[in-house]
C-alpha cells in the first residue's frame, strides 16, 4: 500500500505523540482494508485501561478488549490507543465506556459487525463487566 493512499493517517509516523486530554478531543484514524471481500476477525486488548468516576472522581481501572470485522475500513492501533488513552481523566460510568467506544469506533470505521467488552475492577467488592455488540443479535 503506498504511503499516498495512507495519507489521512495523521498519527502514525511521528515522533511528537500529543496525548488528547478527553475522548471528544481524539482522533480514531482508519486505513483501507485490502481483506474487504473476507470476512475476518481483529481484536485489540487495552488491559491498562482507566477512566475516573463521575461521582467520586476517583480513577477506575479495567481492561477493554474490541472485536470487530472489518469491512472497507481498518482501525489504526496507534490512534486506537490514543483515544483510549483519553479517558483517563474523563468521568463516565463503565456502561457508557463501552457504549461510547463501540459508537465512536462504528463512526469512524463502519465495521460489519462489533463487540467491546469493559471488564473492570473491583470497587467497593463488586466489579463490572459491560458487554456491547453491533448489529445487536436477532432475538
Amino acid at each position: 500500500m503506498t504511503r499516498r493512499k495512507l495519507k489521512g493517517l495523521t498519527l502514525l509516523g511521528h515522533n511528537a505523540t500529543r496525548y488528547p486530554d478527553s475522548p471528544d478531543k481524539a482522533r480514531l484514524e482508519a486505513f483501507p482494508n485490502r481483506y474487504a471481500h473476507r470476512k475476518y476477525h481483529v481484536r485489540f486488548d487495552c488491559p491498562e485501561f482507566t477512566s475516573r468516576c463521575p461521582i467520586t472522581d476517583q480513577p477506575d481501572f479495567g481492561h477493554i478488549s474490541i472485536d470487530y470485522v472489518p469491512d472497507k475500513l481498518c482501525l489504526e492501533s496507534k490512534a486506537l490507543k490514543l483515544y483510549l488513552f483519553s479517558f483517563r481523566n474523563h468521568n463516565t460510568f463503565h456502561e457508557e465506556v463501552v457504549n461510547r467506544v463501540m459508537d465512536d469506533i462504528i463512526k469512524a470505521i463502519r465495521p460489519r459487525e462489533i463487540t467491546v467488552r469493559g471488564t473492570f475492577n473491583p470497587r467497593g467488592g463488586i466489579s463490572i463487566t459491560a458487554e456491547a455488540h453491533w448489529p445487536e443479535p436477532a432475538a
